[in-house]
């Protein structure tokens, strides 16, 4: 992973000194007036699950249609002011070839390629949702006006940056707010992206490894990570905490070296969590759909024509699903799975995984709540 020297420097300048840039996106607001005011927030979509759940791909299909809008890499790390940073770069900043990103998962990016950057808006109005001794789970009970606010004018900016009407988001830790985010946008759609648990838990493991082996060849790593608000994998990881007993055996797991089980752990207590609010939430079910990630690959075109059909993005779908990108399942010798490892995981998840479809050869059936 080689970080740009500029890069990390303004990553770093915008961690310290976020009270400033928050006020400084406060004026923007205010300077952009009537603008942001005829800009409606007409059903936003939000991506929200595990890591490595195909949510990346997901994301990149849906920037593609002609009403969307979403965030881009250009957008950080200044995300607090994003049409001011955005004005600034288009006169300033040179474009790029498409490399691959830091995962090595195939995927090529370049600063206009879509990505998760509502994190650093999250934690700084909620600074314990990265606190691995706090519980993560963000509903209506801990609503926050000033956030309710500010993060309604900056869904309202990006649409006007992109000039596109439809905001869709990618975010992990969505999957902790989804009621938070029902309660203060009522026609929001909420996308979770699931995988089968021991090849997801499986790329999880080989992402930790991955970037905990960048942060031994540069120290810069961990800290740029957190600028990000990515704390999935890395000597800087933390779990999704959605309930304590979780919680405690995710980060005893990981102390002990034991990465299989922690994320076998989290898949269970994550998507757990997402079943119950579809089995209780009666009116949030309805504009939930879950996204298996096997089934995407097999057959993407279904798929997706259900998923814009579910989020009433139908303009331009016709002509984007007669031409797709190329997506495909991880190669299958890239597995590596042990049969100890895989039971372990297996009889950590199956609870859940059956819920959803799984067995536990890999194969995917009919789901009882997809």
């Amino acid at each position: 992973m080689k970080l740009n020297a500029t890069d990390y420097f303004l990553t770093r300048c915008a961690q310290r000194m976020a009270g400033v840039l928050k006020s400084l996106g406060n004026t923007e607001t205010e300077l952009l007036g009537e603008r942001l005011d005829n800009i409606a927030l007409d059903r936003p979509v939000f991506i929200a699950g595990l890591a490595r759940s195909g949510s990346t791909m997901l994301l990149d299909i849906f920037s593609r249609l002609p009403q969307v809008g979403t965030h881009r890499y250009r957008d950080f790390p200044l995300v607090f002011v994003p049409y001011f940073w955005n004005r600034f770069q288009e006169r300033f900043a040179a474009s790029a070839a498409p490399v691959e990103r830091p995962h090595k998962d195939r995927i090529k990016i370049t600063k206009d390629s879509p990505e998760a950057f509502e994190e650093p808006l999250w934690t700084y109005f909620f600074p314990f949702v990265h606190d691995p001794g706090a519980r993560h789970l963000l509903t209506a009970a801990q609503a926050n006006p000033r956030f309710d606010t500010f993060y309604r004018e900056h869904l309202r900016k990006i649409l006007l940056v992109r000039g596109r009407q439809r905001y869709v988001s990618k975010g992990n830790y969505n999957i902790a707010r989804l009621q938070y985010l029902a309660h203060l946008l009522p026609d929001a759609r909420f996308v979770v992206p699931i995988r089968h648990p021991v090849s997801h838990v499986n790329s999880l493991v080989r992402q930790h490894r991955l970037f905990t082996q960048y942060s031994r060849e540069d120290r810069r790593v961990p800290h740029y990570m957190r600028g990000a608000g990515h704390y999935e994998f890395g000597p800087q990881r933390v779990p999704i905490n959605l309930d304590e007993e979780s919680g405690r055996r995710i980060v005893e797991a990981w102390n002990a070296g034991d990465d299989d089980l922690g994320y076998a752990i989290l898949w269970r207590s994550v998507y757990a969590h997402a079943r119950q609010l579809a089995r209780q939430n009666e009116s949030l079910a309805k504009r939930i759909v879950f996204v298996p990630y096997e089934d995407f690959c097999a057959q993407p075109v279904a798929m997706l024509s259900r998923l814009f059909d579910f989020c009433e993005l139908t303009a331009g779908a016709q002509d984007l699903l007669g031409n797709l990108p190329p997506i495909a399942a991880p190669e299958p010798e890239r597995e590596g799975i042990k049969e100890t490892q895989r039971t372990r995981i297996w009889n950590e998840t199956r609870e859940v995984a059956e819920e959803f479809g799984y067995r536990r050869d890999g194969t995917h059936v009919e789901s009882r709540i997809v």
